[in-house]
């Protein structure tokens, strides 16, 4: 009886840090983020019905041999442990799981610059594909985690985290055909999303399968633009822009101050202080080489001329303190005139707009390339490109 007893308390025991570990591993639980655990999670995930079902036989076994020989104070222990497991498994399969918590939005509805709910000030993250511009509202998206879309006819998968402050757009086919998504969980604090046809999990930071049958498949990254609302209209007047999904609309009061980084959570809040796990940097990748750019020099000094893999890179920062650029500048050499509140070449003192085009002078009408960059939390960018360096002034 003893090794009954024994046996039954290990099995409720067990029945019950199964349903807990397969969550913990995959979201922002105190220690949970900080280890290299995909794998036992993978596993943990793909294999729970079986390891249930082995928990349950072993359980109902014991029961079975002894219930009537248990006496009442174990008959009570017995169904308050069982109890428990309900309580956790409810708990860990309909609260807890990422895409019990956050939902795709029912009603994707866009709107004009004339007819728009958004306040100007807030951050957006815009795509342009084909002629066509749309604008994404960081913190409805940021609730979201994903919309699906189009975008001059393209197919699109606009993504965000909140807890990397990570924004990416994404291609959703794979292999030729698209996919359909859900919100898994997250590793390394980064969302992660789970296709629908082979249960791999893909990185929402770099778009990468990093574990099941896709593992090192990537999905087609479009280009996009961080920006407030205000400034991308400058560029893009014609661009319709996502409105709030009135379903949600309490999830995203939640986000109420993302933008700024005034929010309150200890997962999204910001540091202001450079270089902290939570400061936000500017990361750029060119041929493979990582650069951060600390987000409080860029305030103050708006422009930073630098060169990374061999590219001369122009990043500057609007009057706003919310919209960036980066340009590959060629062989020029730039510096901010406040004066003007402008961008001119030191080689012509010509003036250049936001469009990367210069306006007047001895280069009017030349334009310089954009270069792909993202604002990030410091902790997201360094953990998701291994070789990065920062940006001290001496890089070029």
């Amino acid at each position: 009886m003893k090794i009954v007893r024994i046996v039954i308390v290990l099995t409720i025991v067990y029945l019950i840090s199964l349903e807990i570990l397969r969550v913990y591993f995959i979201m922002p639980f105190p220690g949970s983020q900080q280890q290299e655990s995909i794998s036992v999670a993978y596993f943990l995930h793909n294999n729970i019905l079986v390891l249930r079902i082995i928990g349950w036989i072993l359980l109902l076994g014991s029961v079975a041999k002894a219930f009537t020989k248990l006496e009442v104070g174990w008959k009570a222990a017995l169904g308050a442990g069982i109890i428990l497991y309900g309580v956790v498994f409810y708990m860990f399969n309909f609260r807890f799981l990422a895409d019990k918590m956050f939902h795709q939005p029912k009603h994707v509805v866009f709107s004009n610059s004339i007819d728009n709910k958004v306040d100007q000030s807030s951050l957006v993250v815009g795509v342009l594909v084909n002629g066509e511009a749309k604008a994404y509202p960081i913190e409805i998206i940021g609730y979201h985690h994903q919309v699906r879309d189009s975008v001059g006819g393209v197919p699109v998968m606009v993504t965000y985290c909140t807890v990397c402050r990570t924004g990416r757009v994404f291609s959703p086919m794979v292999n030729g055909k698209p996919e359909n998504f859900r919100l898994v969980g997250m590793d390394h604090f980064n969302a992660m999303f789970e296709d629908a046809s082979t249960k791999s999990w893909w990185r929402q930071a770099t778009g990468e399968a990093i574990i099941g049958p896709l593992t090192g498949s990537a999905l087609e990254e479009l280009p996009t633009q961080q920006m407030s609302l205000r400034s991308w209209l400058a560029l893009y007047p014609t661009s319709k822009i996502l409105q709030a999904d009135s379903l949600y609309l309490e999830k995203y009061k939640k986000l109420e101050g993302f933008d700024k980084g005034t929010i309150e959570s200890h997962l999204e809040y910001l540091d202001s202080l450079s270089w902290k796990d939570k400061s936000w940097v500017v990361g750029v990748t060119v041929k493979k080489y990582s650069r951060a750019y600390d987000w409080n020099e860029l305030l103050e000094k708006r422009l930073i001329n630098d060169t990374l893999g061999g590219v001369p890179l122009l990043i500057y920062m609007q009057s706003d303190s919310a919209s960036f650029h980066i340009w590959n500048r060629d062989s020029l050499t730039f510096f901010y005139d406040s004066e003007s509140d402008a961008i001119k070449d030191v080689q012509t003192n010509s003036p250049w707009n936001m469009s990367g085009e210069c306006v007047e002078g001895a280069l009017v009408n030349s334009r310089l390339n954009r270069v792909q960059g993202y604002q990030e939390f410091w902790h997201s960018w360094r953990t998701f490109h291994k070789e990065t360096t920062q940006y001290s002034g001496e890089n070029k």
